[in-house]
């Protein structure tokens, strides 16, 4: 058994919300994996005889009696020693290296392995939709080999390609019951359907998909897979014909051991035994992201023989569906590095979110409150220092003479010119005999605001007695002065 890595090289990002890569995915042999060693020699089937056979069968009398001949030559045999490492990375074979050096462009390896054949990526591309302009579409196949179909098939749906996911992200929050499954092995996208209810797996919710009825079918029950039959031959339900797809080898797929194949496949062949939890293909993916939390793709790979009874060697193996050997793609479940992430993203990140969303709605009206209140009901003094000069520096002598510390910051006395102090004293005389009427009325008047004025400052700063009328007298020293 081999461990399957997919890696995605040579990453473009395109301007339509779509990126080009080539896909790759590398095979590791894990030995604790399995039961036996990869130099094991097995009796198995020689594909390169066979397939030859199943070609030629269909060419004229002549052609068919030279094949004879250079298979009785070469003594090619139906079925032959092989180690299971040459089975699937490929063996040496005389028509195989014939079929290199005279016919390259049908032949282009000279060795045949099953499984190397699958995994030939040389040269591929795919095109997908990232999901920045349509979480719809993320994770599916724009094209493929820059092609949104499938050459090899006619029409139709057979040929779509485009709107599929190779399995690694299927769309976003998709609400439909039905995806794609694309694989190149496959030949062909396959649709898969709900088979049950939202439920829980690793902590996540998922959905189970699984291939849906009648997809491996060729028409007999469902007319829209008539596409699939190749050169108006149909083979039986439950395997899916896709010889042009390797070198026109007669191979089909299908269910491990005909799991929902006709019955016949199975009578024809001893040790077949269908099972739905071991064969079964299936994905549970979690609808919010679209990614697979786990997930079970298994085909089994088959050479669909017709009348080859004309052919020299492999008269025996005429109308037989020969397995070859099956494959299961997956995983039980994410590592836990990645679960994580999705915890964090899924259930932490939303709660996290909301919760700041109304921790800053409460912040910004408390601070619109308190501001309100600060403006209405705290007194602002300020105002009542400034309001007259000459006893707001009476006052601040009184405080400094009194012993109380004065404010920290250093008050600076800035000279000033007598001809700009007499101006000064000239402004103030006008602006007080404004407010004098003439009468000694208006000058108790005056004398009762000034006094009432510093009774507030008193009280701020130092309770003092009432004050008289001498705290009224302005100093002759200061008043070539300024406080700045």
């Amino acid at each position: 058994m081999r461990r399957e890595n997919s890696e995605h090289k040579n990453v473009t990002f395109n301007n339509n919300g779509t990126l080009t890569m080539t896909p790759v995915f590398p095979l590791t042999w894990v030995p604790e994996l399995n039961t036996g060693r990869e130099d094991d020699v097995l009796i198995l089937p020689n594909i390169a005889l066979l397939s030859f056979a199943s070609v030629m069968s269909e060419a004229s009398m002549i052609t068919r009696m030279g094949v004879n001949l250079l298979i009785r030559q070469t003594k090619s045999k139906p079925f032959i020693r092989q180690t299971a490492k040459e089975f699937m990375f490929g063996y040496e074979s005389a028509l195989v290296t014939i079929g290199n050096k005279f016919l390259p462009s049908w032949i282009a390896f000279d060795k045949l392995g099953l499984i190397d054949r699958m995994y030939d990526f040389t040269g591929d591309s795919a095109t997908v939709f990232t999901g920045e302009s349509d979480l719809s579409k993320s994770g599916t196949i724009d094209n493929y080999n820059r092609r949104p179909y499938l050459p090899q098939w006619p029409s139709s749906p057979c040929n779509k390609v485009s709107g599929a996911s190779d399995g690694t992200k299927f769309p976003s929050e998709s609400e439909g019951t039905e995806v794609m499954f694309f694989r190149k092995s496959l030949c062909r996208s396959i649709p898969m359907v709900k088979s049950s209810e939202l439920m829980i797996h690793d902590g996540l919710p998922v959905y189970k998909y699984i291939f849906e009825n009648g997809s491996l079918d060729n028409g007999a029950d469902n007319p829209e897979n008539k596409c699939f039959c190749r050169k108006n031959k149909c083979l039986k339900p439950g395997l899916i014909d896709v010889t042009d797809c390797y070198y026109g080898f007669p191979i089909a797929l299908s269910y491990p051991h005909f799991y929902k194949s006709d019955q016949s496949l199975l009578d024809a062949i001893d040790g077949m035994v269908p099972d739905q939890k071991r064969h079964e293909t299936y994905f549970l993916i979690n609808p919010e992201t679209g990614l697979p939390t786990q997930l079970y793709v298994r085909m089994q790979i088959n050479i669909a023989l017709g009348d080859i009874s004309d052919m020299a060697n492999t008269e025996h193996c005429s109308n037989l569906v020969i397995p070859l050997v099956w494959t299961e793609i997956g995983f039980e479940k994410l590592p836990e590095h990645m679960l994580t992430k999705f915890f964090v993203y899924l259930r932490v990140g939303p709660v996290l979110f909301v919760g700041l969303k109304y921790a800053l709605l409460v912040g910004g009206v408390a601070f619109v409150a308190l501001t309100v209140i600060a403006s209405l009901f705290i007194p602002i003094d300020d105002e009542l220092r400034y309001r007259n000069s000459s006893a707001w520096r009476r006052e601040s002598q009184t405080l400094t003479g009194g012993g109380l510390q004065r404010d920290a910051t250093p008050t600076i006395r800035v000279p000033i010119p007598v001809a700009a102090a007499a101006a000064v004293g000239k402004e103030m005389n006008t602006y007080y005999n404004s407010l004098l009427d003439g009468d000694g009325a208006a000058v108790a008047r005056l004398n009762d605001d000034l006094c009432s004025r510093l009774e507030v400052v008193h009280e701020v700063r130092s309770p003092r007695g009432s004050c008289t009328e001498s705290e009224f007298d302005d100093d002759d020293d200061d008043e070539n002065d300024r406080i700045v």
